[in-house]
């Protein structure tokens, strides 16, 4: 869904899986601690000031991958990298929910 080079583009659950197992993709988990707690994707960063400022150092067409419950905060925080310049952006479409009933359903849905 990308028109112009740096928009943010949405990536589907199945889709992520793929480009999780090919390897060499940061994804970032927006949400807060308690959330993570109840459930979460293996590999995922929960964002911190400590991840943010290490992911601000990093070359700005370094791919980053989003993610929050639904897909909303995490396409803010894409909006926000994007501001900083970030060009190869991605919104996990539906958030972890569409991770547990697409990709993996051991992953609480809450």
């Amino acid at each position: 869904m990308t028109d112009a080079a740096g928009s943010i583009r949405q990536i589907s659950a199945p889709a992520l899986k793929a480009m999780m197992d090919e390897g060499g993709v940061a994804l970032i988990d927006v949400r807060t601690e308690e959330e993570v707690a109840i459930a979460r994707i293996e590999g995922a960063r929960l964002l911190d000031r400590a991840l943010h400022d290490e992911l601000l150092a990093l070359p700005p067409d370094t791919p980053l991958v989003f993610q929050c419950h639904h897909g909303i905060r995490s396409q803010r925080a894409a909006e926000y990298f994007q501001s900083q310049g970030f060009t190869n952006l991605y919104n996990l479409s539906g958030g972890i929910e569409a991770w547990s009933m697409l990709v993996n359903p051991a992953v609480p849905r809450y």
